[in-house]
């Protein structure tokens, strides 16, 4: 497509300009900033450390913040774009989260930098469902796979640039500034893809619905109540607090879908609608996912920290070892979409099947040769665990989303987000804090337990995926 198009009319409503291949472009760099920055920072803990003297708590909350804030508003920022205009939340989103990343730049502590962090998560919350609504609402068709395609590849991509590109400006050390230049690089990027944002069409939903207050409330509860004790009480040593907000997560949950069933009852338009929730591929489609993202964001964070921690190869040779893996993701997802169309949702299964190889693969290797590992022993393990997860992240998005309504684009979007989101943390407060407890006394076997973790999630994913819906139906 080289001009823009019409997206199919919907009878009485006026046709809406479509998704130029620029326009298309600008969406999936708007969408790889929040995803590059949910774990740039995991190879800049050790220098963060170092400058700021920040407790382990606080390195753990430098990343919990940001994951919290987004998944706690992700939903809330995609309903806000079908009333107000996706374009218009794109372009706030955008501007907010340039703002946040330069006072993550700056920020003189550690304290200052949790809150920045936790600012830039929320203004991630209003970008990022803004690109999936997008492309749901102004594509259709063959058109709208492979755009889809392209979106769960650039969400993967961004997971492993983030490692890369954080090594990288943390080992050059510009200016004497250390960590600081992995948020001070969003500002000029920002600014730029703003520039490109002003020529996207605008779509908001025909019957825009409005703000679930008291969901979102229950929602934020939900999460803070899990998340924050998972990832800060074992360093905190499991004081009273932490146990009653763990105790309190499950009535809060109970409490949200007693809420949002009632509302849809009532003619309510609830945060989290449970007829969408009922449609098999959302439904078979998330708790798939769920595995499949707890899974992967407690790799990248284990490994991230394995590599410059426990076998000390540095920022830089961290982001050497990811770029096999980087390569492979970024090759097979291209060829995703030729893939479901042959195998439809067997690529799942075929995905988990790979990526649990992928890990024996590491763990085996990682055994026999700590603590002499390079680049090239990892290299055949890191290959086959990106092109494991190629398969599964976006054939994942293209079931989650292939019946959603255009007009619920917003929700289906934020739900899929906020699953993956969540489970990214829920992975990261899990395995990663196991990780942190047993590496104090031996990095090697704290490293073999959770990939050995890992591998089993992966199974479960090949396992599960099997009952999948054919997306191509």
């Amino acid at each position: 497509m080289t001009t823009t198009q019409l997206a199919p009319a919907t009878p009485g409503v006026p046709a809406r300009p479509g998704l130029t291949p620029a326009g298309l472009v600008t969406v999936l760099l708007g969408a790889a900033l929040p995803i590059i920055d949910f774990f740039i920072v995991n190879v800049a803990l050790p220098t963060i450390d170092a400058d700021l003297h920040a407790s382990t708590a606080t390195l753990e909350l430098v990343v919990a913040a940001y994951g919290i804030a987004y998944a706690v508003l992700l939903v809330v920022g995609g309903r806000l774009g079908d009333s107000f205009g996706r374009r218009r939340l794109f372009f706030a989103g955008l501007w907010l989260f340039t703002l946040t990343s330069l006072a993550c730049g700056i920020a003189p502590t550690a304290t200052t930098l949790v809150i920045a962090r936790a600012a830039q998560g929320a203004a991630s919350a209003l970008l990022l469902p803004q690109v999936l609504s997008i492309i749901q609402a102004t594509t259709s068709g063959e058109e709208r796979s492979r755009a889809l395609g392209l979106f769960g590849a650039t969400g993967g991509i961004s997971t492993v640039v983030g490692q890369l590109a954080g090594g990288a400006l943390v080992a050059a050390n510009l200016f004497g500034t250390g960590w600081r230049p992995i948020f001070l690089v969003n500002v000029p990027i920002g600014l730029v893809v703003l520039l490109m944002a002003r020529r996207l069409p605008e779509s908001r939903a025909h019957n825009p619905l409005g703000v679930d207050r008291l969901g979102t409330s229950l929602l934020a509860v939900t999460l803070l109540s899990l998340l924050v004790p998972l990832m800060e009480g074992r360093a905190l040593g499991w004081p009273v607090w932490s146990i009653v907000l763990l105790a309190l997560s499950p009535v809060a949950a109970a409490a949200f879908v007693h809420v949002e069933r009632r509302l849809e009852r009532r003619g309510g338009t609830p945060l989290l609608p449970p007829s969408v929730m009922r449609l098999p591929s959302v439904r078979r489609g998330l708790l798939v996912g769920v595995p499949f993202f707890a899974a992967f964001g407690s790799f990248m964070f284990v490994i991230a920290m394995t590599l410059q921690q426990g076998l000390h190869f540095g920022p830089l040779g961290a982001g050497a070892a990811l770029t096999p893996m980087a390569i492979a993701y970024f090759t097979v997802s291209m060829l995703s979409s030729r893939l479901v169309a042959r195998y439809g949702q067997k690529v799942v299964a075929i995905g988990g099947a790979i990526n649990a190889v992928g890990m024996v693969a590491l763990l085996c290797t990682s055994l026999a040769q700590w603590p002499h590992l390079t680049v090239l022993d990892l290299a055949p393990a890191m290959v086959a665990i990106g092109v494991g997860n190629a398969l599964a992240m976006t054939t994942l998005f293209r079931i989650v989303l292939s019946h959603v309504p255009t007009d619920l684009a917003g929700v289906g979007s934020g739900v899929m987000t906020t699953t993956q989101q969540t489970s990214l943390a829920l992975g990261i407060a899990t395995l990663g804090s196991l990780y942190a407890a047993l590496s104090a006394t031996g990095a090697r076997n704290a490293f073999a337990l959770v990939i050995g973790l890992v591998a089993v999630l992966a199974v479960v994913v090949a396992i599960t995926a099997r009952r999948l819906p054919d997306p191509r139906v």
